[in-house]
């Protein structure tokens, strides 16, 4: 332990799991359910949305190439906002009074999302957009306070599985849009029964579709709301009260209620450590530059380009779903069946892939370590994604599409119990406390930036080199096998940078930004190892 340890950070770091951690879980953890859910629930309606908006002649309806990117893009450009502005604010408001302000916002834009000015569809897409938009904004400061608010209440022992956890929640949020879906789609089918578009055409869509789009989208302030007076009743953080606002007092009072023993003020000693040098710089000093640039550069490539990759799943979701069946041609179907089958496969698939590799690292993040999962998260993703490209045309045969699927799902796994988790994790785990806030909301923010490339760079990659094969709308690209190619370099990439992320497993937070240590005692970035050598 560093010298100057201050007694009520100690008394964290070494406090039993109790009571007040899985409090504090399940709090910040539904907010990420609540992200989640918003985040991905729109790809449940977008084709709900061409049937009622834009079907024209003898097909059902689709959305236009740039109305999808928009509609399904925009959030992800809010959250990308709102990661940096929030991730700011939260180290120089404290992370209690910008966390109610996050929560506000989601509840207020997920039911604005299912509202709209008019029926025309430019005035109901551009509502929606403008609506995602904010609600991204909102939920992008969920993610460097959640992350923060845990690893500052957590234990050093188990730090890692607590972080963890509450970024697991997104997989059950996933499954919830799903089965809000399915659930939403189902009453309006049995209650609203019409043909297949191939009988009726246009009139396979029952003007109460509308409805269906409009609930799922406003549901998502439903498990927000219902956290906000939780959030409220949780007290400041420690070490933000102690080592940022310099409060040591309050600090010593706050987690004495909360852990329930004596906890010894020390004011000047606070004071004393928040007025040394190395307890001063800033983001854009040399001093930071020296000590966490490499850190802060490895946690931001790293999540960019695995980003890249988990958001490009998107683009072979329908030759899964084609190839066991899950979802039949859309003209054999009327507009809210098509949503009970989307959301049904899915819910499958979160189900069986996606909510399992996110509670695998829960169990085993403070096992083995931050470093080795994300390695072999990221090597086993660039494995799966060669074995998937090279052969590609072997995959495409229906005899062999079982193989496929099965190849899908473990890069997806593999994702989760891997990099998707650790890149969300470390961040609030080695930078100062009066800068985590931030540098966990830059590092996201690459994530984010990785997320819209993958998304929407790769719909445009993956198309067709033969111009009459493409999808509506798009221009020829370099084909799905050379895209795979691509993201397994990505993905190798990724596993390279992680070199630059020093591990922190099992060391206390103020081990790792050596906020309590001398500078000769504390290496420089460049100096810090990841494994032993």
């Amino acid at each position: 332990m560093a010298k100057n340890h201050l007694e009520v950070l100690n008394a964290l770091d070494i406090a039993k799991t109790q009571l007040y951690h899985f409090t504090a879980i399940v709090i910040a953890g539904m907010g990420f359910f609540t992200d989640a859910y918003d985040l991905f629930c729109i790809s449940l309606v977008t084709k709900l949305l061409g049937r009622i908006y834009y079907t024209h002649g003898d097909k059902p309806g689709s959305l236009p190439p740039n109305v999808a990117a928009a509609v399904n893009g925009v959030a992800l450009v809010g959250t990308l906002v709102g990661q940096l502005f929030f991730g700011w604010l939260g180290d120089k408001m404290g992370r209690k009074r910008v966390y109610g302000m996050t929560l506000m916002i989601m509840v207020i834009f997920s039911i604005c999302s299912g509202l709209s000015f008019g029926h025309e569809p430019r005035l109901v897409i551009a509502t929606l957009c403008f609506c995602r938009f904010w609600l991204g904004f909102g939920i992008g400061g969920d993610y460097p306070l959640s992350a923060t608010i845990m690893s500052e209440y957590a234990n050093k022992k188990t730090r890692g599985a607590f972080i963890a956890a509450v970024f697991a929640m997104q997989g059950f949020g996933i499954l919830a849009g799903g089965m809000v879906a399915i659930i939403i789609s189902s009453a309006f089918q049995a209650r609203f029964k019409s043909p297949d578009f191939a009988t009726v055409g246009a009139a396979s869509t029952v003007p109460q579709a509308d409805y269906v789009w409009r609930i799922i989208l406003m549901f998502g302030a439903v498990p927000a709301a219902m956290t906000y007076y939780w959030r409220m009743k949780m007290p400041e953080t420690a070490r933000y009260t102690a080592l940022v606002a310099k409060n040591a007092k309050q600090a010593a009072a706050d987690m004495s209620r909360v852990l329930q023993v004596e906890i010894q003020e020390e004011q000047e000693k606070a004071e004393q450590i928040t007025a040394e040098e190395r307890n001063s710089f800033g983001l854009f000093s040399k001093k930071f530059l020296h000590r966490h640039g490499l850190h802060l550069l490895g946690t931001t490539s790293t999540w960019f380009l695995l980003d890249i990759a988990f958001y490009s799943q998107n683009l072979f979701q329908k030759d899964i779903f084609s190839a066991v069946g899950w979802i039949p041609p859309a003209a054999s179907m009327n507009a809210i069946e098509e949503v009970y089958k989307i959301a049904r496969a899915q819910t499958l698939i979160a189900l069986c892939s996606t909510v399992p590799g996110y509670w695998f690292t829960v169990a085993f993040i403070d096992r083995i370590g931050r470093f080795k999962i994300q390695l072999m998260g990221f090597l086993f993703m660039t494995v799966f994604m060669f074995g998937l490209a090279f052969p590609y045309n072997h995959w495409t045969l229906k005899e062999n599409r079982i193989g496929f699927i099965i190849m899908y799902a473990l890069t997806f796994f593999f994702a989760n119990f891997g990099p998707n988790s650790t890149t969300f994790v470390v961040p609030a785990e080695i930078f100062p406390a009066r800068l985590r806030s931030t540098c966990h909301g830059i590092s996201a923010a690459a994530g984010k930036a990785g997320a819209i490339v993958g998304a929407f760079g790769f719909l445009y990659a993956a198309q067709s080199q033969d111009r009459t094969k493409t999808d509506a709308g798009y221009p020829p690209g370099i084909g799905v096998k050379n895209s795979l190619i691509m993201l397994g370099c990505i993905n190798f990439a990724g596993a390279l940078m992680t070199f630059l992320v020093p591990e922190s497993n099992g060391k206390s937070l103020e081990e790792m930004s050596g906020e309590n240590e001398d500078d000769e005692t504390m290496p420089p970035s460049s100096d810090g190892r990841t494994v032993p050598v």
